[in-house]
């Protein structure tokens, strides 16, 4: 079996799979494991999927727990506040840290696995339940089952379904970077803007990893990050440290279906949304526990369609939701803010409640 991808999906399915007698394999595109990234924020159920890998207790020694979230306008007056430890109480707690930690810690409980750095699929072609790839290398291999784990712009999912099946802009163009924590920086904070927004989570006791989104126009003129200069404390200051700045056009992936024949895409290659919902860890760590379980109880074609009948309600209710937040926050100003006073708690937890159940 071969894994392409070697991000958060691909990682824990690697030793899940590999625990249970298979075959495994995984190789990453990139020539080394970057130290590089922002920060990581994990609601309830990605502790839980990651207490079931069990890596729950490791991860919480790296993280901040964080006990609200907290919604202001964008002069940082309190639009609403979320008790999210108690939201999540009986799932898992929520966490923030950086994303190097989790991916090292990942890399870690990977194990023996094989893992090839620098490679990349080039060619993939099916024929009586084999899988032939060609690899970037020159070199080729035969699997029986080809999972796709490599993100976003997915060479697996091109390969497997053409140039159509493109991720696609959200219209919204998105800031990431680190900066020194501010004191006043405590927990999940964000500020909403006309058409914008700035948020603030401490990842550890000196850091705090920001995100900052635009609405925006693909193809048009990039949007700068001093638009959001307007925002008030602690905008300015972060906003003056910033420095190693990700800028991104926010997209989103919806297919019909995540398989061809026996090639199999898993989180964001599959299902890619708006972060607003902050579940594309806790999906992608869902995805493998469930392909696990599937194909350690049924037949690699039967695994597959029930891995597909069994995650595509719950990755569909997440793009669904995404919309619904954006829709709400880009509502005017002044009856945005009057509905998050009214209702914020209520839709916040509406947006949730499917994912308090295991997946």
């Amino acid at each position: 079996m071969l894994i392409v991808g070697g991000g958060i999906a691909g990682l824990a399915l690697a030793p899940t799979l590999e625990r249970k007698g298979a075959a495994v394999e995984l190789i990453e595109r990139t020539p080394g494991w970057r130290a590089a990234g922002t920060g990581r924020y994990l609601p309830g159920n990605a502790a839980r999927a990651l207490r079931a890998l069990g890596l729950e207790r490791q991860v919480v020694s790296r993280s901040v727990e964080i006990p609200r979230q907290r919604f202001s306008d964008h002069r940082g007056r309190l639009l609403c506040e979320v008790d999210v430890a108690r939201l999540w109480e009986a799932v898992g707690p929520c966490l923030a840290l950086h994303r190097t930690e989790l991916h090292e810690l990942l890399r870690e409980a990977a194990g023996d696995v094989p893992i090839r750095l620098g490679l990349s699929v080039e060619q993939l072609t099916q024929r009586d339940g084999v899988v032939s790839v060609v690899f970037s290398d020159g070199t080729a291999g035969e699997y029986d089952l080809v999972v796709g784990a490599d993100g976003i712009e997915s060479a697996v999912r091109r390969l497997t379904f053409g140039a159509a099946a493109v991720p696609r802009p959200v219209g919204q163009t998105g800031w990431r970077w680190l900066a020194p924590r501010a004191p006043g920086v405590t927990t999940w904070s964000v500020m909403l803007g006309r058409r914008t927004a700035f948020l603030t989570i401490p990842v550890d006791d000196d850091s705090v990893y920001c995100y900052g989104d635009v609405v925006s126009t693909p193809g048009g003129d990039a949007p700068e990050l001093e638009l959001l200069a307007d925002f008030s404390d602690p905008a300015p200051a972060l906003l003056e440290a910033a420095s190693d700045v990700h800028t991104s056009t926010i997209e989103e992936v919806a297919l019909d279906s995540w398989a061809q024949g026996r090639v199999v895409l898993l989180g964001d290659a599959a299902h890619a949304t708006s972060p607003n919902m902050a579940q594309g860890a806790a999906m992608a760590l869902e995805d493998a526990l469930v392909l696990s379980d599937c194909l350690g109880t049924h037949a690699t074609p039967d695994a597959i369609a029930a891995f597909q009948a069994r995650r595509r309600p719950r990755t569909d209710w997440v793009r669904a939701q995404t919309h619904r937040r954006d829709r709400t926050r880009y509502l005017p100003a002044a009856i945005r803010n009057t509905v998050l006073r009214a209702v914020g708690r209520r839709i916040f937890h509406a947006n949730y409640r499917a994912l308090l159940d295991e997946a």
